[in-house]
């Protein structure tokens, strides 16, 4: 990979169980949960008596002797590091087999670390190496409560388990936390595990941040170590897994995931993963390669590494939960928005990743907005924006239900969209029927405010209310062309027939008012001169359901080129602020690859350069490429959607 990662996937299971390096050496920073708290994972080599370290650090100020990194390489599911010194080159490389066609393995909460080594100078090497983590993996911060440690022996391997003394599951919901449950297990494959405890001077984690009061400058770290030369093969193999025992609060269920949803114990998940590595470990080289590859043909070889960059973003920022009726729930966490959970304007933007390699996926985003638009908690005649703060599913909280907090244009359309392009995807039309009733509602919702919207919030909430939103409306568009798809699926034609209609009709009216007499159209019906993204009318190229102009969409997709900054083109011209998502959706709307690849080849440049060294963030300034706020955010998903496009699966219905 040519792109350097924002930062660095190590450990990518789900949004507690997350590790990486927010660096381009893994020697030069103390590793990191995905909001930027310490998970602190120390990698040492003993070459020949002497030690150095190859992963992390203890704290800021660590500066204990470090192998030389002489490269990394990340694909769509594994990070490698090559390192060099005192005569030996190491390998070290992170693997969360993370493949949606197999349920077992995507929730299998086990990741790997496989270390190699092999002389660089002819000369034999005793080479021990240690991998110690500390308690933040099963805290919220490091101090907050005593754990408990325990060693064992799993399958024959040295283990050592460590977790919060307090177990109290489910016990909050949040953004800016981490779990404090549940337990962390580190295992390998031969030599020995343990415990220690170690005095960490305390750094702060956000800038002018005081010590706690009462603070300990002491950590406990598990450890296991393994001496390559007794090793069976010249490698040895670690595993990080993680027991949260329950994993979603769902309308006061307590749900288990799959891989423990029959009482399988972490115990057997550690075992059953060590049995399988070289399988998985081919099966993920395998996928990630075709990845790859079919990514460059859709868009370029800059295209293919921003979906490299977001498949494991988009996957652990979910959590997989089974439901009483054993049904897949798929839900997500707004990471660095407001952690919501099951959020329909985050869903929307995801589908791509989703749509192309596990439909249910979709089917499982969609489930908790159903389930709780037929309570009588929900009382507005258009579609909820979420249905709780993760992990506690139990009905919306953004904007505390007031109406003037709500989106319902957006939701109503998002919902649309995504249930006619899941049951293209696999032309799969129960779930869609089952749910008629609503998405027929939702359907007159927009019939009766999509055309000109009111002032409201839209999905781009953080740009404040706007009336008469432009690409709102487009949604609208494509939220009725959307039921016109079901209905044809469904054998009904002349509902097809109709509501296509609607659709054109809408579409045909909104040309008019949006123009700008230039080719370009506006940002907001009332606002002449304006310009924004529009983002929404992809799905018309992408399914083939011909609402709009394709000159109206050739000639706006034109006007782009003259808004494109450094990094990238604005969302509007409100701000230089952009979105990831929307800029990889605009620019699918070229019909030319040629001008596909140029305007995303400045996202690439943006990830590549920024100086926030966060996971992904999705909205950025185009004129510096900082952060301007999100990272860790399941929209990445949608960068997918050249990917998709280029599939054709969006079109299956029309044969």
């Amino acid at each position: 990979m040519q792109l350097r990662p924002p930062s660095v996937p190590l450990i990518t299971v789900d949004p507690y169980f997350s590790v990486w390096s927010p660096a381009d050496r893994l020697t030069d920073a103390v590793t990191v949960h995905w909001t930027g708290h310490p998970n602190t994972i120390v990698g040492t080599a003993e070459i020949d008596g002497t030690t150095y370290r190859f992963l992390g650090k203890l704290n800021a100020k660590d500066d204990s002797p470090a192998l030389t990194q002489t490269s990394r390489d990340c694909d769509a599911l594994s990070t490698t590091y090559t390192f060099e010194g005192a005569g030996v080159c190491l390998r070290a490389t992170f693997l969360t087999p993370l493949l949606m066609d197999d349920y077992d393995l995507l929730t299998r909460p086990v990741s790997y670390l496989k270390v190699e080594t092999c002389s660089l100078d002819g000369a034999s090497h005793d080479v021990k190496v240690k991998i110690a983590v500390s308690e933040e993996i099963c805290l919220n911060n490091r101090g907050d409560s005593p754990v408990a440690a325990e060693t064992l022996t799993i399958d024959g391997k040295p283990s050592v388990k460590i977790g919060n003394q307090t177990q109290n599951v489910l016990n909050r919901s949040g953004d800016d936390i981490r779990i404090d449950w549940g337990c962390f297990c580190l295992t390998v494959c031969e030599g020995r595990t343990g415990c220690e405890t170690v005095n960490v001077p305390f750094v702060p984690r956000r800038r002018n941040e005081e010590a706690p009061e009462g603070f300990k400058e002491e950590m406990t770290f598990v450890f296991a170590e393994a001496d390559l030369k007794t090793c069976c093969h010249p490698a040895a193999l670690f595993t990080f897994a993680y027991d949260d025992v329950y994993s979603i609060d769902y309308f006061g269920d307590q749900l288990k995931s799959w891989w423990n949803r029959d009482g399988k114990t972490i115990e057997c998940a550690i075992a059953e993963a060590y049995a399988d590595y070289e399988a998985v470990a081919a099966k993920c080289k395998a996928f990630s390669d075709k990845l790859f590859l079919d990514a460059t043909r859709a868009g370029g070889e800059k295209y293919a590494e921003i979906c490299e960059i977001s498949y494991r973003q988009s996957i652990a920022a979910h959590k997989l939960a089974i439901d009483k009726d054993g049904e897949i729930l798929w839900i997500s966490k707004e990471c660095f928005s407001n952690g919501c959970a099951a959020t329909v304007d985050v869903s929307y933007p995801s589908i791509p990743l989703y749509l192309m390699y596990n439909p249910e996926l979709v089917r499982g985003m969609m489930r908790p907005i159903y389930k709780y638009s037929r309570t009588d908690a929900w009382i507005f005649d258009f579609a909820p924006h979420d249905c709780g703060q993760f992990p506690l599913v139990r009905g919306q909280v953004y904007g505390a239900n007031a109406r003037d907090s709500q989106m319902p244009v957006e939701e109503c359309g998002n919902m649309l969209v995504m249930a006619a392009a899941v049951a293209i995807a696999d032309n799969e039309t129960k779930f869609a029927a089952d749910n008629l009733d609503l998405l027929e509602a939702w359907v007159k919702y927009l019939e009766a405010h999509g055309d000109d919207p009111e002032n409201q919030l839209c999905t781009d909430d953080f740009a404040g209310h706007l009336a008469h939103n432009c690409n709102l409306s487009l949604k609208a568009v494509m939220g009725i062309a959307g039921l016109g798809v079901i209905y044809k699926m469904l054998g009904r034609d002349a509902d097809y027939e109709a509501m296509t209609e609607k659709a054109k009709k809408m579409a045909e009216g909104w040309a008019k008012r949006a123009s700008n007499g230039d080719g370009s159209y506006r940002l907001a019906f009332d606002r002449p001169g304006t310009w924004s993204m529009k983002y929404n009318i992809v799905w018309d190229k992408l399914m083939g359901t011909g609402v709009m102009d394709k000159g109206v969409t050739a000639t706006e997709f034109a006007s782009y080129k003259h808004h494109i900054n450094a990094y990238g083109m604005p969302l509007d011209n409100r701000e230089t602020y952009t979105k990831s998502d929307w800029l990889v959706w605009t620019a699918t709307l070229a019909e030319r690859r040629d001008d596909f690849e140029e305007y995303v080849a400045p996202l690439w440049n943006a990830y590549n350069a920024t100086l926030s060294r966060v996971p992904a963030t999705d909205w950025y300034f185009t004129v510096t490429a900082q952060q301007r706020g999100f990272q860790h955010r399941t929209v990445v998903g949608g960068h997918f959607i050249k990917l998709l496009e280029y599939s054709g699966k969006m079109k299956n219905w029309k044969k």
